[in-house]
């Protein structure tokens, strides 16, 4: 995976933001068809019980990536 270097990152953000990247490139990686996802995009768009799953899944990543960086301490 060359476009992930280190979970290590500078503020909380950061950590925030790689949390995202990595929960989209789980996605990509499971999909790999762009036009299939932006297809299901306009369903679970609508769908809170499928933004709330997206969430947990950010919220999961961000754990590992605040763990890595010692929790910014």
């Amino acid at each position: 995976m060359a476009w992930l270097e280190t979970l290590i990152t500078d503020t909380p953000e950061a950590g925030f933001e790689l949390a995202i990247k990595l929960a989209r490139m789980g996605v990509k990686y499971t999909q790999p068809d762009a036009e299939v996802r932006d297809t299901l995009r306009k369903e679970y768009a609508a769908s809170a019980d499928s933004l709330t799953m997206a969430s947990h899944v950010v919220a999961v990543h961000y754990q590992t990536v605040a763990a890595a960086n010692n929790y910014w301490k």
